[in-house]
């Protein structure tokens, strides 16, 4: 699957990923590849993202390691939309 993490200011993260665990507004939710579209809002919370992740230099103090394979995101608020195993995260 393909993520890309847009926050206001810049694209923060673009690239291939395992998973996408999301804080939805009636839970926690995670997204597969196939999973059938979708658009969500989403609460206050951490973004879990699983794959082979490469963070930019800059992107770096944005996200909190994890492992090897995974990193956390802390949102405020956020929507988020995957369609064809392509997952856009719009957050605040």
């Amino acid at each position: 699957m393909y993520l890309e993490i847009i926050s206001p200011e810049a694209t923060l993260f673009a690239g291939e990923i395992v998973s996408l665990t999301l804080p939805g507004m009636d839970g926690s939710f995670q997204l597969l590849e196939n999973h059938a579209a979708i658009v969500s809002t989403l609460e206050a919370g951490s973004v879990k993202i699983k794959g082979n992740i490469s963070l930019s230099d800059s992107a770096k103090a944005q996200f909190e390691s994890v492992s090897k394979d995974e990193i956390l995101y802390v949102i405020s608020s956020g929507t988020v939309e995957m369609r064809d195993n392509k997952i856009i995260l719009l957050s605040d």
